[in-house]
């Protein structure tokens, strides 16, 4: 990446526009490690209390076709076929044979009436107040900004490969700037026409909670604590054990088990999709749960049906066992601060792809259940081509085949291979671009 002009002075504190779409949790988890420098606090676009009447019934029309081609997937018979017209619109072409892709699709055109229409005018409105910087998780805004010829736009990719709507129709003639997780995204992005003066390597944006510092103190403490539970058969230590100091510090590397449970949680998606999984895992992992051997956390995000359905089979399989508890908030910030503080003692992290896929950065292991929808087969592959996830086998009968996965020391390989391949950086790396207009490319993983 070529070095860019200087915006402003370095070290400076950064101000920007931070918006996000109501669009599932992921892009306005995107956001949040940002919400102290968002002027306003963090635009949700289509938020009722945001977006003009008129606005909000053409956001309202595409949340609702969204959301119920995510959840079609498991109705017999016509959900396959359901779910197959939302994958259409959002598939994204192999990876090979590299060729041209920057020609407008059917879905760069939808977007285009759709502003045509007053999509993102309440936010146009808004970021006219003051001449910063705007950063944003999906791609509406992005392209609504560009469009209007405002001036410093940058927009977080949230998955390892994206479709071509994230680019606009002209793409050449576009100042979007895009802030990628990994190197797939940056390559797709060159396959849509975006030049690489255009492209950054950020990283996702994770929880400055969970990072500590620039040093990264609370994320070593937190994976030297969970190398020790991940390893009870000795199987990692003696090949990886002098690396692992190097990285993590002696005083985080410590001889012994780390007591306490191996914590596996076990996340939905936005849309409350894959329920069953986490219930039929939490049935199998009973035995286990009782006797301290495991601890699970069930997470349900915002929706009231899915923490009910959870706290229904708690009641039914481990009624009132501190071992096993429910996540969830009444809102998005209540949510996530629930969630990021979880992630604290868990030791693997089972959800489909979607962008919790970056947080093995954390070196927290995946287990991956199935996809839903193209972008997340990518997540996977990217996931895989790391070795920082795990394949799901049948939940229920968890508790067997991931014992032996334990007793193997996979799950401590994959923890550690995600935390030295994955990016983990984003956060800082984004607060450097708002503040400087460049950044300084790095390749310890402490600092990348």
């Amino acid at each position: 990446m070529a070095a860019k002009r200087v915006n402003a002075r370095a070290g400076a504190e950064p101000r920007a526009w931070v918006a996000a779409a109501n669009m599932g949790l992921g892009h306005k988890r995107a956001v949040r490690p940002l919400s102290d420098l968002a002027e306003g606090g963090i635009l949700i676009v289509n938020d009722p209390g945001f977006a003009d009447p008129e606005e909000l019934k053409l956001w309202e029309r595409l949340l609702s076709i969204y959301e119920k081609l995510s959840r079609a997937r498991g109705i017999p018979l016509i959900g396959p076929a359901l779910f197959g017209i939302l994958d259409y619109f959002q598939r994204i072409r192999p990876p090979y044979p590299r060729v041209d892709l920057s020609v407008p699709t059917i879905q760069t055109r939808f977007v285009d009436r759709m502003l045509e229409k007053g999509l993102c005018r309440t936010l146009l409105a808004k970021i006219k107040e003051k001449p910063l910087p705007l950063v944003t998780s999906f791609y509406h805004p992005a392209v609504a900004a560009d469009r209007a010829g405002w001036g410093r736009i940058y927009c977080i990719i949230c998955d390892a490969d994206i479709n071509r709507v994230w680019v606009p129709s002209r793409p050449r003639d576009s100042r979007i700037e895009y802030l990628v997780p990994c190197g797939s995204a940056m390559r797709r992005l060159r396959q849509y026409g975006v030049p690489d003066e255009r492209i950054w390597m950020t990283g996702f944006p994770l929880p400055l909670s969970l990072l500590g510092d620039e040093s990264l103190s609370v994320l070593r403490r937190d994976l030297g604590r969970r190398l020790r539970r991940l390893d009870p058969e000795d199987r990692f230590r003696p090949l990886h054990g002098r690396n692992v100091e190097h990285f993590l510090g002696p005083e985080n590397f410590l001889e012994g088990r780390d007591p306490g449970p191996v914590t596996i949680t076990f996340a939905v998606g936005g849309a409350g999709a894959q329920k069953e999984i986490g219930t039929a895992a939490l049935e199998s992992l009973a035995p286990a749960i009782r006797t301290g051997e495991f601890a699970m956390n069930l997470v349900c995000g915002v929706r009231s049906e899915v923490r009910e359905y959870f706290e229904e089979a708690v009641r039914r399989i481990l009624p009132d066992h501190p071992g096993v508890r429910v996540v969830s908030g009444r809102t998005d910030s209540e949510y996530f601060e629930a969630f990021e503080s979880c992630l604290h003692d868990t030791d693997v992290l089972w959800t489909k792809p979607s962008e919790l896929s970056f947080y093995v950065g954390l070196g927290i292991p995946l287990i991956a259940a199935p996809t839903i929808g193209s972008q997340e087969d990518f997540n996977l592959r990217w996931l895989r081509e790391i070795q920082a996830t795990l394949h799901q086998s049948d939940p229920r009968y968890a508790l067997e085949w991931i014992r032996e996965l334990l007793e193997q020391g996979r799950f401590a390989e994959a923890a550690w291979s995600g935390f030295l391949k994955a990016r983990k950086y984003g956060t800082y790396k984004i607060r450097e671009l708002l503040a400087t207009g460049t950044m300084e490319r790095e390749s310890n993983p402490l600092r990348r």
